[in-house]
């Protein structure tokens, strides 16, 4: 098995996914958009992750390596190439097949749960799911995009493309102690405690509390992509 990993802030690793890949003697590759690397050819390639970071998809001028992603995820999608997306990866893929990407109404940052929504012939969420999210902007669903999962302030949490194994994921259960103690470093000032945004302790002490669970879904996640 071949995995491919875009990533594109070095403090946002693979977390979890990696752990899975390893296990089974997947090959795991990446691109680091951050380092100026490029994608490689799509042939070979048996699952693409779509990592998060903290810019914005619409910053084509700041970071114009996001018009080339984009382009690559499309051609992931048609090829029927399995794709995850997570956070910014999410709404990458999102925007490569056409949805609009814009503010949330508040950010969420912290553990809460989201609550699974049963759809036919897809991925199946639990009913509530205690996760983690970092995001502060929101995708309308894609064309023949079914929702897996909502927040009461984020509806669009979650979602499959119909009759494909793509998935968007805009919280993280990948996330592990150390990969949150670095998005926290490198992030701070985005923390300002509110009823949707927990405090740094908080997200701390519940990161080793939650990781288990949501590793647990992941690896389902991923099994379910790959088989």
């Amino acid at each position: 098995m071949h995995i491919h990993i875009f990533q594109h802030v070095f403090f946002e690793g693979a977390g979890s996914i990696e752990s899975w890949g390893k296990a089974r003697m997947a090959e795991i590759t990446y691109t680091r958009f951050y380092e100026g690397e490029t994608p490689p050819s799509l042939d070979g390639i048996d699952l693409l992750v779509v990592m998060g970071g903290p810019m914005s998809v619409h910053q084509t001028i700041q970071y114009p390596w996001l018009r080339m992603e984009k382009e690559f995820i499309r051609r992931a999608v048609d090829s029927g190439t399995p794709v995850l997306g997570i956070c910014l990866g999410a709404q990458l893929i999102a925007a490569a097949l056409g949805s609009i990407v814009k503010k949330n109404p508040v950010k969420e940052i912290g553990w809460f749960p989201i609550h699974g929504n049963r759809q036919p012939d897809s991925f199946e969420f639990p009913e509530t799911l205690t996760v983690f999210h970092w995001h502060g902007e929101t995708f309308e669903l894609p064309e023949y995009a079914r929702l897996l999962a909502s927040t009461s302030e984020c509806k669009n949490q979650a979602f499959q493309l119909a009759g494909k194994k793509v998935i968007g994921l805009q919280f993280h259960l990948e996330t592990t102690p150390e990969s949150l103690a670095a998005i926290i470093d490198n992030c701070r000032g985005e923390i300002k405690e509110s009823s949707t945004v927990m405090s740094e302790g908080a997200m701390r002490t519940q990161s080793t509390q939650q990781a288990a669970t949501i590793h647990s879904v992941m690896d389902q996640i991923l099994d379910y992509l790959t088989s």
